[in-house]
């Protein structure tokens, strides 16, 4: 069985239609979702979802793009960890792709998430972008190697990743892995252990070959699993096995249902 450590089932492309969503992901061995929240408006969808499903669990955070909605401090973020369908704190982090100026309101934001996190006792999923120096620098200032979490959607070096994993992080990989021009990749998660890694689709963005420019769903995680068999040399029930195990071991909140 396969676990997609991140997804967007909330975003209206999948919304729509999740009885087909979890439907498919039956099919394809899916068993349980991270439902993951990039903006306190929308919380209250990603919660509702994970309440109405057993296999389906939340987070909560607000993306480091999202300057739209209301800002996050400590206590709101503590709060609404707490339910017991909220298994980590997130999607934080930086991306300065898009970013001109001062990053100090991003950097502030993301020191926030992690003291939360470190409160509540839950990991951290954690969004880099043209920013891995200020990320790897803020999560050791800030000790979040005492909660750990995951790189989400990993387009590091190995370098990057390991400085990750020095601090319990674990490593995730997209369908960005099975696209043909990513051969840097390719490499990183070939080196990664596999004790270290997850999968994840990022649905309904970045569909895996061979589905890609469509939209993503987390059926489609299986593609992500069987790619890094091939680059590993392992099966991809292997695959399955350890990342569901790494799932389950990060998102310790986290009930695995039958």
């Amino acid at each position: 069985m396969f676990v997609d450590s991140h997804c967007h089932i909330n975003f209206p492309d999948l919304a729509a239609d999740i009885a087909g969503v979890l439907g498919a992901m039956s099919a394809n061995n899916v068993s349980h979702a991270l439902c993951v929240s990039v903006n306190l408006e929308s919380f209250p969808e990603v919660l509702g979802l994970a309440e109405r499903f057993p296999n389906i669990f939340a987070s909560v955070g607000v993306h480091p793009d999202d300057r739209s909605g209301e800002e996050p401090d400590e206590a709101r973020l503590t709060t609404l960890a707490r339910h017991p369908k909220v298994v980590a704190i997130g999607e934080t982090g930086l991306d300065y792709y898009r970013v001109e100026g001062d990053t100090g309101w991003q950097q502030e934001r993301f020191c926030t998430h992690i003291r939360a996190a470190r409160q509540v006792g839950k990991p951290l999923i954690v969004h880099t972008r043209e920013a891995a120096g200020d990320t790897l620098r803020i999560m050791r200032e800030e000790t979040a190697a005492e909660v750990g979490g995951v790189m989400h959607c990993f387009t590091e070096t190995a370098e990057v990743a390991y400085q990750a994993m020095d601090m319990n992080f674990m490593i995730s990989f997209s369908g960005i892995v099975t696209f043909r021009n990513a051969k840097a990749l390719k490499e990183v998660a070939r080196d990664v252990p596999l004790d270290y890694l997850l999968i994840e689709t990022d649905s309904p963005y970045l569909a895996p070959i061979p589905f890609r420019g469509k939209t993503n769903q987390p059926a489609y995680v299986r593609f992500v699993a069987e790619e890094i068999g091939r680059l590993k040399g392992i099966s991809t029930e292997a695959v399955a096995e350890a990342t569901t195990r790494n799932f389950f071991r990060l998102f310790r909140s986290a009930t695995k249902v039958s």
